[in-house]
């Protein structure tokens, strides 16, 4: 997979793959959430989906149910050290799937590249002029 970032002016860097676009900007004026924020907003999306597929899979309205995610920063690091994804279910939810909720919750492929990071390459390519 490949993706272009680009600097569309002011201070927003946007990512593009695919016919898709995300959309990225630094405070003062935002016009949209910071990188790291969509970083930590596709783990609990991520998380959702699986929830999604578990629910569909079996006939299970999602009605009422949301994912709560909240981040700790370790005061030594600055990082985020601890993230937490409360699922919330209503009552009606059936008991005998809730454990099952939880181990779908955990396939999430962006957990799972945090507990086995890629490594980086970073560099620079000088690009050819075109010739007229």
């Amino acid at each position: 997979m490949e993706m272009i970032v680009d600097f569309p002016g002011g201070a927003r860097v946007d990512a593009h793959f695919g016919p898709f676009t995300v959309k990225t900007d630094q405070p003062p004026a935002a016009t949209a959430p910071t990188p790291f924020a969509t970083f930590l907003a596709s783990i609990g999306t991520c998380a959702g989906i699986y929830v999604l597929g578990f629910c569909q899979q079996r006939g299970l309205s999602t009605e009422g149910i949301r994912i709560i995610q909240r981040m700790y920063t370790n005061p030594m690091s600055g990082l985020v050290g601890k993230i937490d994804l409360e699922i919330q279910i209503p009552p009606t939810f059936p008991e005998k799937y809730r454990d099952s909720l939880i181990r779908a919750a955990d396939l999430c492929a962006v957990k799972k590249h945090f507990e086995a990071p890629p490594k980086f390459n970073i560099y620079t390519q000088v690009l050819e002029t075109a010739k007229g």
